[in-house]
């Protein structure tokens, strides 16, 4: 049971730290350990991400108010530094926690993508040359009608709700050329997708491969139409898709980061990512349901 902030802190404490000694051999470091560890640093980040604490300085201002709970709070600059070298840390416990959900096992996944712009549009001309030798490009966004600059972060989704993979690529590629990267590791399963991802070619490769079953909605011009029953399938689907879009949006505030480099991108966007999937953990723990209770549990009375 979560009574309030302090008790959803120390879960997520005890979660990553316990997780965190395990690591313990691929994490060893030269010199003194930090008065504020690892674990709290991960700690400080997931929590934060889950408050919508999205700007450093936000996050760091708030977490003084409870040094009961982290009793040595980093400069900014120092927890940036941190934060960055331990994104690649923070996926694999995002991995980790991905192994022990049971609905994570789900064969039947859905694929997608949503937008990361990364500079608003007019300030593109004068932004650092580093987006750009990093691949970031204007692409659309059909569904909003809009362009951005920036990249797009395409998922591997159960029908539990539970993110089981990612790529970002450049706001400009086809959805149908990622495709293949986002689900190479991945076999065995159903993978849902729009009419973006109708292709006879990758259709028989991922089947013959990986026994993968790419089931794509068809193009109203196409002769081939697939029946009611599973045009049904394909509405709650999308309806799964938009709740966690919804989720990552709305609530851990995907599109909008206030990263200033690539790297610091990728170290928020695994945090976003791990916290999401650590919320789909606890409300397990807690036997709430996945999606609605996400956000009781992320913003803790």
């Amino acid at each position: 049971m979560i009574d309030g902030f302090d008790d959803f802190c120390l879960l997520v404490f005890v979660i990553v730290d316990d997780i965190m000694r395990q690591l313990g051999p691929m994490l060893k470091r030269p010199g003194p350990q930090p008065e504020c560890s690892d674990s709290e640093v991960i700690t400080m980040q997931l929590v934060g991400e889950c408050r919508g604490w999205d700007i450093e300085t936000e996050m760091l201002s708030n977490w003084k108010e409870h040094r009961d709970l982290i009793p040595h709070i980093p400069s900014q600059s120092r927890f940036n530094r941190r934060r960055r070298l331990l994104a690649g840390v923070v996926n694999v416990l995002r991995q980790v926690i991905l192994q022990t959900l049971d609905v994570a096992q789900d064969p039947q996944c859905a694929i997608d993508s949503l937008p990361i712009p990364v500079v608003e549009f007019h300030l593109v001309p004068g932004a650092s040359s580093e987006w750009a030798a990093h691949a970031a490009t204007f692409g659309k966004v059909p569904s909003k009608k809009v362009t951005i600059f920036g990249y797009k972060l395409h998922l591997l989704v159960t029908l539990s709700g539970v993110i089981l993979d990612f790529v970002l690529a450049p706001a400009n590629a086809n959805d149908l050329t990622v495709a293949p990267e986002l689900l190479e590791n991945h076999f065995h399963r159903d993978v849902i997708g729009d009419k973006a991802y109708v292709s006879a070619p990758l259709t028989a490769q991922l089947l013959l491969a990986q026994d993968l079953h790419l089931i794509a909605m068809p193009r109203r011009n196409q002769k081939r139409q697939i029946p009611e029953n599973i045009q049904t399938l394909f509405n709650s689907v999308r309806q799964i898709i938009e709740t966690v879009n919804g989720q990552l949006t709305e609530q851990f505030h995907i599109e909008h980061n206030h990263a200033h480099s690539f790297f610091g991108l990728c170290a928020r966007l695994l945090s976003k990512l791990t916290a999401h999937t650590l919320c789909i953990y606890i409300n397990r723990l807690l036997g709430k349901p996945d999606f609605l209770q996400i956000k009781s549990l992320a913003f803790p009375i």
